[in-house]
């Protein structure tokens, strides 16, 4: 069985540095709008996370300054591996209908 490894970590000091240089640099979530309280540690729902804006998943680079911002881990985890818009929906409670849910026709007798 092998084990993956998470990315993020796979370069722990310069993880950490990027941490700090955006929590320096930012003061406001890049989904919602609202301002981080950088006290709040997690688990909370509002402490600060950082974010890729194009995901780990697909492609993107954990450490690379022009792909990461400040988020609320809410908002990070309601975005996950989507866009901002998905994540923004949810926040305004209109979330989207799961493709199975979308009306299907089907022709001819079965």
């Amino acid at each position: 069985m092998r084990s993956r490894a998470n990315p993020r970590r796979s370069n722990g000091y310069r993880r950490d540095q990027l941490r700090q240089r955006v929590l320096a640099a930012y003061d406001v979530c890049a989904i919602c709008g609202q301002p981080v309280d950088k006290t709040l540690r997690t688990p909370h729902p509002l402490s600060a996370e950082v974010d890729e804006i194009v995901p780990v998943s697909r492609g993107g680079d954990p450490l690379d300054w022009r792909n990461v911002r400040l988020t609320h881990r809410r908002c990070n985890r309601l975005k996950s591996d989507q866009t901002d818009e998905h994540a923004r929906m949810l926040l305004a409670g209109r979330p989207r209908p799961p493709a199975t849910s979308l009306p299907f026709e089907t022709s001819g007798d079965w």
